[in-house]
């Protein structure tokens, strides 16, 4: 048996790193936060050396916590940020471009007429949220210098001193990457006009990458992994059929589909889940722009305190009170896909409480969700029979009780916080130990809670279908 893993969890607001033992669980953990600034016009940007800092400091600190060597090292990343940067000296070109940026909107207009051929090679739809509109912009309006990649391989080649690797499932948020062959696709990076860019070798998730001494002794980076994809696998949805939803700054539903590719054929996304041992698996994912940000705008406004205070402020108000919220703060993604949409709030009186809204933003972010599950039903021929949930709002029952509700099936919300770097600390371990299964290497699941419906079908039909008349509404207001 393996000891402890480091898995560090990079995101867009903050880096969370644990200090995983196979035996024990977690025995450390330790966070440091990341700024992006947000820009008119959409843009998301952070600078690229608070995204290392914040995996040093984080890692270091869990690791002086657990006062215990560990084996190996995980990193997990945001998937679609990027940024350019000299791969001589490992200095950063540019700022990263958060996923959440939609600068590339213009240039995805004008290469709408590929759009059809690159959903289907690369299993995206053509939306500056994925990372090939952003190094196109970066190129055609920042710099033609050094190397234009996902944050994953600058964070890796500077942990490592000169690694240049990215995973399956990464490479699989660029709109480059083939996802029959899972490889970079000629066609795609013509069309981006990335030809002849020096492009990161794709790696399995659980490949020994190189060693690094950033965090103190020499360890080997054992695992890479995508963000939501090492939730998925943390989450045990190994089998086709099977779903989670990570509720963070966004919120994001994959759903597990097998060794095949699939396209969607319902505005989700096709992409690889995973490239475990040379095995690929795949998965459909659609994406909440807005989950945790719109709390956080609720929160700017004075409306709430916090995220603490959603089931308190909403507990005085029995439901929406007519009101209808949706959270499209950054656009709405699938399965529209129109990130130019901005968000409304309807049905306003002069009796709204903030209870009132806290609910409609709650109803709001679970009739996004359930969109997305009718999405997957349909893409698979078979409804979801229950969903599996993880991310900081999942400890508000008020917004899991409204999931249920809408989604008519039961929540089950995971006993284990941290799911992406659990996923990411299992992956290192499928990398130091490659005896192991993932069954073995990965937490048992058990559920903290389970949320089963209470509202009755005419009421969730009901609040369902006033936010599918608002949704209508800003898009025929934008036509």
């Amino acid at each position: 048996m393996t000891g402890p893993v480091l898995a560090v969890d990079q995101g867009t607001s903050g880096t969370k790193a644990l200090v995983i033992c196979p035996v024990r669980g977690v025995i450390a953990s330790a966070s440091a936060p990341v700024r992006p600034r947000y820009l008119p016009g959409g843009r998301v940007e952070v600078d690229p050396r608070e995204l290392l800092d914040s995996v040093l400091d984080a890692g270091r600190a869990a690791l002086a916590a657990a006062g215990e060597p560990v084996a190996a090292v995980g990193l997990a990343n945001q998937g679609e940020t990027v940024l350019a940067w000299d791969p001589a000296s490992g200095e950063p070109l540019t700022d990263a471009i958060v996923w959440q940026d939609r600068r590339a909107e213009q240039l995805c207009t004008e290469l709408a007429p590929h759009a059809e051929s690159l959903r289907e090679r690369t299993g995206l739809p053509l939306d500056p949220y994925f990372a090939a509109p952003k190094m196109a912009w970066i190129r055609r309006s920042l710099t033609r210098r050094g190397v234009v990649t996902t944050s994953d391989v600058w964070l890796v080649h500077r942990l490592t001193g000169g690694a240049f690797v990215t995973d399956a499932a990464t490479a699989g948020r660029t709109q480059l990457l083939d996802l029959d062959t899972v490889d970079w696709s000629p066609a795609a990076l013509d069309v981006f006009g990335l030809t002849g860019e020096r492009l990161p070798e794709v790696v399995d998730a659980d490949t020994h990458v190189a060693a690094t001494t950033a965090f103190g002794p020499r360890l080997p980076l054992t695992g890479l992994l995508v963000d939501q994809q090492a939730a998925l696998l943390a989450q045990r949805v190994t089998e086709p059929g099977t779903a989670k939803c990570t509720y963070g700054t966004g919120a994001f539903l994959l759903a597990q589909t097998g060794p095949l590719p699939r396209r969607s054929t319902s505005g989700l996304v096709g992409c690889v889940a995973w490239r475990l041992g040379g095995q690929t698996s795949y998965c459909l994912d659609g994406q909440v722009y807005t989950a945790a940000s719109a709390v956080r705008w609720l929160t700017d406004l004075g409306v709430i305190s916090g995220a603490a205070d959603i089931d308190v402020v909403g507990g005085g108000a029995p439901d929406a009170g007519g009101v209808t919220f949706v959270p499209a703060l950054a656009g709405l993604a699938a399965p529209w896909w129109r990130g130019d949409l901005r968000g409304s709030v309807t049905g306003l009186g002069l009796d709204t409480t903030a209870g009132h809204l806290v609910h409609a933003l709650c109803d709001g972010i679970a009739a996004q969700v359930a969109e997305l599950a009718d999405a997957v039903a349909a893409d698979l021929g078979a409804p979801l029979a229950t969903l599996r949930v993880d991310g900081g709002l999942t400890r508000s029952a008020l917004l899991m009780q409204a999931q249920a509700d809408l989604l008519r099936i039961p929540v089950e919300v995971s006993a284990l916080p941290d799911a992406t770097a659990l996923g990411v600390g299992a992956v290192a371990r499928l990398g130091l130990d490659p005896s192991l299964t993932v069954h073995e290497a990965v937490p048992e699941w058990k559920p903290s809670a389970v949320y089963e419906p209470r509202a009755g079908a005419a009421d969730a039909a009901e609040r369902r279908a006033r936010f599918r008349t608002a949704v209508s509404a800003l898009l025929d207001g934008s036509a």
